[in-house]
Parts: structure tokens; C-alpha cells; sequence
């Protein structure tokens, strides 16, 4: 009981800083990629489209809004210009991997055709629940952390690949692959072993 109750305050901890570290009200001066990939730039777009959304509700009040509406279509159409600079078919693939019911065959090929640069497709693929083993597999060695957390957490993801994300000594991996059920049970008992370091000294000071 308290080794359970000690992992579930321990993922609670991890999902709860996970939300503050994906705060998009306050700026992140602590963000510094090395690159601008697409999850960067679409979020840069997103972004700017709210902006342009919330002043077309004032623009009435003030010609001056009119100018800014302007500029904000100028930045709106380079970000999706740079979008298109990695995946000429960003928007519609994206939305392909965001359909609830998108076929094993199709992930496959949206994943095997991607640009490596194409971060926010990749990070799409990875979590959706049609994805198979071997893309998975594949993309467990991906740079973007969240690519990878959301391998960690797949049900689909198999033995070896869940074994490789959980020997990654510079994150905390492990702790999502020993919540998930597709893991051998092995392995999850294993990883929540590391809650109880006690017991493991008790044990080994007993000749266990």
C-alpha cells in the first residue's frame, strides 16, 4: 500500500509540473530550441490566429486595429510558408494524424515520410492509439521529449522499446513505463522497485 500510494503522489508531481511547463498564459524566457521545428512554428501560429481573432472583435473601435490586422496576416502566412518549407503537406497531414480513426497503414506512412524537423506530426503519431509497434520502435530514439513520453505511455509499444526508454538515465522515463500496462510485468516490477530503496537495502543485508 505505501509503495502505491508513494507512485501515484510521485505521477501526480510529474503530471503537475508537466502542466505548469506547458503554460501558454506566461513566457518562457527559460525555452531556448536549437531549432525552430514545427511544433515551434505552429504554435507561433496558433498563437498569432488568437490575437487576430481578438481584435477583429474591437476592430470597430479603432482604425488603428485595421494596420495590426494586417501585419498579423503577414506573420500568420510566413509561419505557414515555413511550415510548408518542412512538410509541403503540413496542415493536412497533421489532421490526418489527429483522426480518432486513422488506419496502422496510415500512421505508418505519415511517420516513415516525415522530415525529421517535423516534430509535431511525429509527437502526434507517437500518441495516437492506432500507431504500430514497429514505428514506435523506430521513433523511441526521436530528440523531442514529448515524442518520446508518449512512447513511454503507449499500449502498443513493446517490450524492447519499452526497455530502451526506461534505461535512459537523463530522463524519468522509467517512471511512465512503469505505469503502463504493456510493460512486462517484469519490468514494472523492477522499475517501482526504485520507490523502495529500504526494502532493497533490507534485502540485501539479509542475504536476499
Amino acid at each position: 500500500m505505501w509503495r502505491s500510494s508513494k507512485l501515484h503522489l510521485y505521477v501526480s508531481n510529474l503530471h503537475y509540473n508537466a502542466r505548469n511547463m506547458r503554460r501558454t498564459d506566461e513566457p518562457r524566457y527559460d525555452f531556448k530550441p536549437r531549432k525552430r521545428t514545427t511544433q515551434i512554428i505552429y504554435g507561433e501560429r496558433q498563437h498569432l490566429r488568437a490575437v487576430l481573432v481578438s481584435i477583429r472583435n474591437f476592430q470597430h473601435e479603432s482604425h488603428g486595429l485595421g494596420r495590426e490586422t494586417e501585419v498579423l496576416h503577414r506573420m500568420i502566412d510566413a509561419r505557414t510558408a515555413e511550415l510548408h518549407q518542412i512538410n509541403t503537406n503540413f496542415d493536412e497531414q497533421l489532421n490526418q494524424a489527429r483522426e480518432a480513426d486513422a488506419a496502422p497503414e496510415l500512421l505508418a506512412r505519415l511517420a516513415q515520410a516525415a522530415s525529421e524537423d517535423d516534430w509535431l506530426l511525429l509527437r502526434t503519431i507517437a500518441e495516437h492509439p492506432h500507431t504500430p509497434p514497429g514505428v514506435l520502435a523506430r521513433l523511441a530514439s526521436h530528440p523531442y521529449a514529448a515524442v518520446r513520453e508518449n512512447i513511454a505511455r503507449h499500449p502498443h509499444a513493446d517490450a524492447a522499446t519499452l526497455e530502451k526508454l526506461a534505461s535512459d538515465p537523463a530522463s524519468d522515463l522509467w517512471l511512465l513505463v512503469s505505469c503502463n500496462a504493456a510493460a512486462p510485468a517484469e519490468l514494472r516490477d523492477r522499475l517501482r522497485s526504485r520507490f523502495d530503496p529500504e526494502d532493497k537495502s533490507a534485502g540485501a543485508a539479509s542475504g536476499k
